[in-house]
C-alpha cells in the first residue's frame, strides 16, 4: 500500500503515537530503510529503521512527520527550519497550520490527528490543509490508509472539537467501559467477571454499530421492548439528556484544552 512511497520519511519524535504509525506504516509496506527516527535518546526501532539524535544535514525528506509534545514545539523550531521536507505532517494537538508556517519551511504542511487505535489500524485520523496540492493530499491520504478511517476537515475552527471527540475519544470510552464494569461489580458480579462482560458487550455493540444501516439511536430502540429491563435502564440516561449533557462538558472541556494550547504556541 505505502510501496509506491520511495523517498525519506522522517519521524522527529517517536512516543506511543508516533511508534504506532510507524509500525503500521512498515506493515503496509513502507521500506524500513526509509525511515529515520530523530530522538534526543536512542530506543529500540523496528529492523532496519535509522536512528539519529538530530536532524540530518546533508538531506531533506520527502514526509517530515512532526511527533513531538506540543510543549517542545519551540525547542525543535531551530533544528526543523534547516530542512524544507516536500511534506510537513503535524499530529501536534492545539499547534494551528499558521503557528507551524511561522516557524517551518515545507512545500506543504497538513494537521493530522491521530487517536490511539491506529496501532491496530482502527483508528480516526482528521486532517487539514488550507493550501495543498493534489500530491501532498494524495501521500498523506497514503500515509493514513492503514490507520484506520480518515477524513479532511473543511474548517480549522472546528479541529479543536474533532481532537476532543476523536483524539481523545478513546480515553472517555476506555473510562466508559471501565465504568460500566464496576457497575456490574456493584450488583454483586464479580470484578473481573464484571470486566470482562463489559468489554466484551462494547466490543460486541461496537462492531454491530460499525456494520448496521441504523443509526445508534435506533439500534438502541430495537433493544429496548416497551416496559423491558432495557428501557428502564435507557429511561435513565435519557432522563433530562444527562448523558448527552455529560458528553458535551467532557468534549467541551478538552476543546478548551486544545485552544489553550494552540494560543500558546501562535
Amino acid at each position: 500500500m505505502l510501496g509506491t512511497l520511495t523517498g525519506a520519511v522522517w519521524l522527529l519524535g517517536c512516543g506511543n503515537m508516533g511508534g504506532a504509525m510507524l509500525r503500521r506504516w512498515l506493515a503496509a509496506g513502507l521500506r524500513p530503510d526509509q525511515v529515520t527516527v530523530i530522538t534526543r535518546t536512542e530506543r529500540a526501532l523496528p529492523d532496519g529503521v535509522r536512528w539519529s539524535p538530530e536532524l540530518p544535514r546533508d538531506a531533506a525528506p520527502d514526509v517530515l512527520l512532526l511527533a513531538v509534545k506540543p510543549q517542545q514545539l519551540d525547542a525543535v523550531t531551530p533544528a526543523v527550519q534547516a530542512v524544507r521536507p516536500k511534506l510537513l505532517l503535524s499530529i501536534l494537538a492545539g499547534v494551528e497550520e499558521a503557528a507551524l508556517r511561522r516557524r517551518f519551511h515545507a512545500d506543504a504542511i497538513i494537521r493530522a490527528m491521530p487517536n490511539l487505535p491506529v496501532a491496530i489500524g482502527k483508528g480516526v485520523t482528521a486532517l487539514f490543509g488550507s493550501d495543498v496540492d493534489g500530491e501532498a493530499r494524495r501521500t498523506a491520504e497514503a500515509l493514513c490508509a492503514p490507520l484506520g478511517h480518515h477524513e479532511w476537515i473543511a474548517d480549522e475552527a472546528l479541529f479543536d472539537a474533532v481532537t476532543a471527540l476523536a483524539g481523545s475519544g478513546p480515553g472517555f470510552l476506555f473510562r466508559f467501559i471501565d465504568a460500566l464494569g464496576a457497575a456490574g461489580a456493584a450488583l454483586g458480579l464479580p470484578e473481573d467477571q464484571a470486566r470482562r462482560l463489559a468489554l466484551a458487550t462494547v466490543e460486541g455493540s461496537a462492531i454491530m454499530a460499525a456494520s448496521s444501516d441504523d443509526s445508534p439511536a435506533a439500534l438502541a430502540d430495537k433493544v429496548a421492548s416497551p416496559g423491558g429491563s432495557t428501557r428502564e435502564g435507557l429511561n435513565v440516561l435519557d432522563r433530562d439528556g444527562v448523558l448527552v449533557r455529560l458528553l458535551t462538558e467532557t468534549l467541551r472541556a478538552s476543546e478548551r484544552r486544545n485552544r489553550e494550547m494552540a494560543a500558546a504556541a501562535r
